[in-house]
């Protein structure tokens, strides 16, 4: 129905006579000639209807925005001063001989230009917010990821092999979405949400290099850059360590970003061990454009008379640490109110500041309200964090939790706020995650990542540790402008060591066999060394696009209440649907049978 699409018609084809098809973008009247901009999926083309053509221009006096047309005609170059330079289509036009109507569009209910839309309106009719360029552009960012993601894995020799999606309930940290069984009633499916077990198998199978572009499922709270139902490169290697699967990860990131946005990262991508992301940036995600780092200073105030700095100072669990914000020393105490609000989201009580006026002057030349409780040991916090005459320096105290992420947080937003963000990707591999961590409520262990993540550890010191959150794993993530792209690790493959992580973990026997006894018993046949990643699709065309919501960047989303305004799902199914399945009734609506 069409030799090209319309933003493909060029100054090449001058003289040529094309077909093209597509949506009416706009049409405009000028005084007896129509000219019409047709759009698809490649940019726009003009076309010009002249009165001479009666029939066509008969039905081109009929078009209204987004009726489906088929146009042929032929190839003219633009007269001088008519030329656009700004679209690739903009030295030509094409002049209508035919036209089909291939559909009327009755009006739509935004037009896609008004960037006053809602996302409540823009989702329940995505099929038409769908056509806007921004999302075009953003679905064809994201087609180019995946066919660079393909094609590097492919080259490498990893084979892409499926894997199910109704399994089985297993606990991975977030819940699961259950589909009820009709053959057995009473029992359950899960959605899965990762394939980690079964891309272990495939290792244990011998397929030593898999991957899949797979949708993964998680009954969890939303954010902007969270679904219920989200998209991951999943990739499974076996006789890899850490290292191997680091650098061939970071070579296919490198390829993602000069193939898709001809973006090229110079030099190998940074290392940090977790426990210096948590020290000088309160999270295990750090953003590296904003130049600026937590400082302890809980050592200097441990004997202060302030006792909300120096029972935290004293405490184990407690931190004191100080955040230095260059040259924002004549910051409002209205914006300080607002930062203190913003912490408070965090757990902290409050935020205590220090205004650097004069250095010179010693503690006459600082400003705050806290200043006079620990006059002794002001002057060298401000030697410790490089204090210089014109910034203002926070304070967080409580336990470390909350500090690291309250200042964590006011460390990024306070980045982005001032504009203090330096270069465009700052990416960096965080290493050497603790393996366990306490519960706060029931003090029992848990996995940071899963269960199968390899400790540094042997099974035996696994068994004797003292202190299971000094213990290091075999895990790492990729961290690009403050937000995990991609997470990984060296898994277990041996028996006792599976074991001995499970009885950490508080899993007996019959837990760990009822819950993983697939694979438990799969590791008593023969298991290599494996290892693998996992890449979030979603996030990464967010970073590449600069999107700042994961809804944009899938077709068709959910909302933040995991709604579908468009089928409007999750809806009510009937009672002979529930019977099926052995669920309860429910009471009928007014109306219904």
């Amino acid at each position: 129905m069409r030799t090209q699409y319309c933003g493909q018609v060029t100054e090449s084809f001058i003289d040529q006579t094309v077909t093209v098809a597509g949506w009416v973008h706009r049409r405009r009247d000028h005084g007896g000639v129509i000219f019409i901009d047709l759009r698809d999926r490649e940019g726009l083309v003009q076309v010009v209807v002249n009165p001479d053509t009666a029939e066509v221009f008969a039905k081109a006096e009929r078009l209204r925005s987004e009726c489906v047309l088929q146009i042929t005609g032929k190839v003219i170059p633009r007269t001088e001063g008519t030329i656009n330079p700004n679209m690739t289509t903009g030295k030509i036009e094409v002049v209508a001989n035919e036209l089909n109507v291939l559909s009327m569009a009755e009006p739509i209910p935004f037009q896609l230009d008004d960037k006053n839309v809602g996302e409540e309106t823009r989702l329940k009719f995505r099929y038409i917010d769908l056509r806007r360029d921004e999302m075009q552009e953003t679905l064809m960012l994201r087609y180019k990821v995946t066919r660079s993601m393909r094609r590097y894995l492919d080259d490498n020799n990893f084979m892409d092999i499926e894997t199910p999606i109704l399994t089985k309930s297993t606990p991975e940290g977030a819940r699961d979405y259950l589909v009820p069984s009709r053959t057995h009633q009473n029992k359950f499916f899960a959605l899965p949400q990762s394939p980690q077990l079964f891309k272990q198998l495939l290792m244990m199978s011998g397929f030593d290099r898999y991957y899949q572009i797979t949708r993964c499922f998680r009954d969890e709270d939303l954010r902007a850059d969270r679904q219920p139902e989200f998209t991951q490169l999943d990739i499974e290697t076996s006789f890899m360590e850490e290292e191997a699967v680091m650098d061939l990860m970071e070579g296919l990131t490198k390829t993602i970003f000069k193939e898709s946005i001809g973006y090229e990262f110079e030099g190998d991508f940074p290392r940090m061990p977790y426990s210096e992301a948590i020290e000088k940036y309160g999270i295990d995600r750090p953003d590296l454009r904003i130049d600026m780092q937590l400082v302890d200073v809980a050592d200097l105030l441990q004997d202060i008379d302030f006792k909300v700095f120096a029972a935290p100072a004293k405490d184990p669990k407690g931190r004191v640490a100080a955040l230095k914000v260059p040259g924002a020393g004549s910051m409002s105490r209205k914006d300080i109110d607002a930062y203190t609000k913003f912490v408070g989201i965090y757990g902290a009580k409050g935020l205590a500041y220090i205004k650097v006026n004069d250095l010179a002057a010693g503690i006459e030349g600082l400003q705050s309200p806290i200043v006079k409780f620990f006059p002794e040991q002001v002057m060298e916090i401000m030697k410790r964090v490089e204090a210089k005459d014109g910034d203002i320096v926070f304070f967080g105290a409580d336990k470390a939790k909350i500090v690291n992420e309250a200042l964590g947080a006011l460390r990024v937003k306070i980045g982005e706020d001032l504009g203090m963000l330096n270069g465009k990707f700052k990416p960096v591999w965080v290493v050497d995650f603790p393996m366990f961590e306490a519960d706060e409520e029931t003090a029992r262990m848990t996995a940071i990542h899963h269960p199968f993540t390899q400790p540094k550890a042997t099974t035996e010191e696994i068994l004797n540790h003292d202190n299971p959150e000094q213990m290091l794993s075999k895990a790492y993530d990729l961290v690009i402008n403050g937000l995990e792209v991609g997470g990984g690790s060296v898994r277990i493959h041996d028996t006792s060591m599976q074991a001995a992580v499970f009885k950490m973990l508080g899993i007996s026997d019959e837990e760990a066999q009822d819950k993983f006894g697939f694979l438990l018993n799969a590791l008593k046949y023969g298991c290599p060394p494996h290892a693998g990643m996992a890449f979030g699709l979603d996030r990464l065309v967010m970073i590449l696009g600069d999107i700042a919501s994961i809804r944009d960047v899938i077709a068709f989303p959910k909302t933040q209440s995991a709604a579908c305004l468009l089928t409007e799902a999750p809806g009510l199914v009937d009672n002979a649907q529930l019977t099926d399945l052995a669920l309860r009734f429910r009471k009928p609506l007014r109306g219904e049978a």
